[in-house]
């Protein structure tokens, strides 16, 4: 099973364990695109855990979109274990349709914005400290 060398698999026990907030940590962390992929409707190992995950990743979506998000760029697919040729085909799929498209650069702003200085001695931190002691 070989599939494009910049894809990164994490692996998760259902689609129904996957916080949407995961999504944007991708995004932020430098994800160009990301694929959500698991067990198809009513053949789901942990009951229904893919059809919560099929519900919160539908208004996920209209979330991204409104906020101005490609969504060529997030794609859920459902396929089982069993068919990794096709888990192969739809990996390679988006990985080429992200490259066409090139970098997101807009998440990756937050993520500057998130780091921290490291300055522990500005005056908001001691004033906080001191509010509390």
């Amino acid at each position: 099973m070989q599939y494009p060398a910049n894809v990164r698999v994490l692996k998760f026990p259902c689609t129904g364990r996957i916080d949407p907030v995961f999504i944007l940590r991708a995004f932020q962390k430098g994800a160009d695109g990301v694929l959500v992929s698991g067990c198809h409707p009513g053949d789901c190992h942990y009951m229904a855990g893919n059809f919560h995950a099929r519900r919160r990743f539908a208004a996920f979506r209209a979330l991204l979109g409104f906020v101005g998000v490609d969504l060529a760029r997030l794609q859920f697919s459902w396929v089982s274990a069993a068919e990794g040729g096709k888990w192969v085909e739809v990996v390679t799929g988006l990985t080429e349709k992200v490259r066409v498209m090139g970098p997101m650069p807009e998440f990756k702003a937050l993520e500057q914005e998130e780091q921290w200085s490291g300055a522990l001695n500005t005056p908001e931190l001691k004033e906080a400290f001191d509010s509390i002691t």
